[in-house]
């Protein structure tokens, strides 16, 4: 899988563009601001229905005007397949596939897996358990085509529980009959997640091993370590354990929707004591598993955008990352960097060839 072109209407600081792409190492150089990023998230955008990095939708429109457009086409199991969307200002999204909307935008999630490298992904390390929880569920939805109802049932069952418990605390009315048919449904739905997570997990960490010991040339000592309370008892233990806390807190306090993971350097936690290239080091790792991961169960390469990864990296783990993601395991790849010479230094110190984009402040052409 591919992506051949793409054009862009209204969207965020460009006003039209039209690109086509080598199907092996694409690069953006430009300053900051000049809208580098903005041509990656447009690509994500077509691949996942949602920009990497704002959620919502109209504020990706360009500045004073109504509507943006994206459209591309991508080669997939030896056929042309025609991705657009488009979004006016206070109406819904659109998005086509070959000229037919789609009934539900999650029917196109995981037929165009992308894998997303960011300094935006430090939120992973810095942030709380939420956005860890995000990443595997990201990452299973592009494989699991109902994973993602699977998630939209146990958080709305989670709900219901959470406005009974409150419920239960304004009335001082409690009827264990009615908690006990909540707590039946959500043991159902978070045992099929739970599962899921699990197994998701005991493939995904030996692939994070293995390249964050590449990178790093084995000297560095660092773990990732799926937390779930699911693994030290029953769903059905935990909830009628924490029964009298739930009520006097008015919330769900066991369950999936507490699972962490957590990054280790040297058996401590990479957030307090990792160094910022040790963090990034990580976070690369992460993604590029994430990337062996989806091409493992999907049978075929994902894109791959690395957006501004070179900024404290030392130059030769630059160059290992290059190299690895150069090599035939990887498909279509999209950088963004500062340095069109630091660049084309890199790729033919490896001899690889890329196809080079200039970026100006909403304008790109070939360099």
């Amino acid at each position: 899988m591919w992506l051949k072109n793409i054009t862009l209407l209204n969207f965020k600081n460009y006003s039209d563009a039209e690109l086509h792409f080598s199907e092996t190492v694409n690069v953006f150089t430009g300053n900051n601001g000049s809208g580098k990023t903005n041509m990656l998230d447009a690509i994500h955008y077509l691949c996942l229905c949602k920009s990497y990095f704002n959620p919502i939708d109209s504020q990706q429109i360009k500045t004073n005007e109504e509507v943006f457009m994206i459209q591309g086409d991508f080669e997939r199991n030896e056929k042309n397949e025609k991705i657009s969307c488009g979004v006016k200002r206070n109406q819904k999204k659109q998005f086509k596939r070959n000229k037919k909307e789609y009934d539900k935008l999650a029917d196109h999630i995981g037929l165009f897996p992308v894998v997303m490298v960011s300094p935006y992904d430090v939120n992973l390390i810095m942030e709380g358990s939420e956005e860890r929880r995000k990443f595997i569920d990201n990452v299973i939805s592009q494989t699991d085509a109902h994973y993602l109802d699977q998630l939209i049932t146990y958080n709305r069952i989670l709900l219901n529980r959470n406005a009974l418990l409150k419920q239960i605390a304004i009335t001082r009315k409690y009827d264990p009959a009615l908690l006990e048919i909540l707590d039946e449904q959500l043991v159902i739905a978070g045992n099929k997640i739970f599962t899921i997570r699990k197994a998701f997990m005991d493939e995904f960490i030996p692939l994070f091993n293995q390249y964050y010991t590449y990178l790093t040339e084995n000297k560095e000592v660092v773990e990732l370590n799926y937390q779930s309370q699911l693994n030290e008892a029953t769903f059905e233990e935990l909830l009628k354990k924490s029964v009298e806390k739930d009520r006097v807190l008015e919330r769900t306090t066991t369950g999936i929707h507490k699972d962490e993971l957590a990054f280790v350097i040297s058996g401590m936690p990479l957030k307090k004591f990792g160094s910022q290239g040790q963090q990034k080091s990580f976070l690369i790792a992460l993604k590029i598993a994430q990337y062996a991961y989806l091409a493992n169960n999907k049978g075929f390469k994902p894109l791959l955008l690395l957006d501004d990864i070179f900024d404290k990296l030392d130059d030769h783990r630059v160059q290992k990352l290059m190299q690895m993601v150069s090599h035939h395991d990887f498909g279509q790849i999209f950088i963004t960097d500062t340095g069109k010479e630091r660049i084309k230094s890199i790729f033919e110190k490896i001899e690889v060839d890329v196809t080079l984009f200039e970026v100006d402040n909403g304008t790109i052409e070939n360099a």
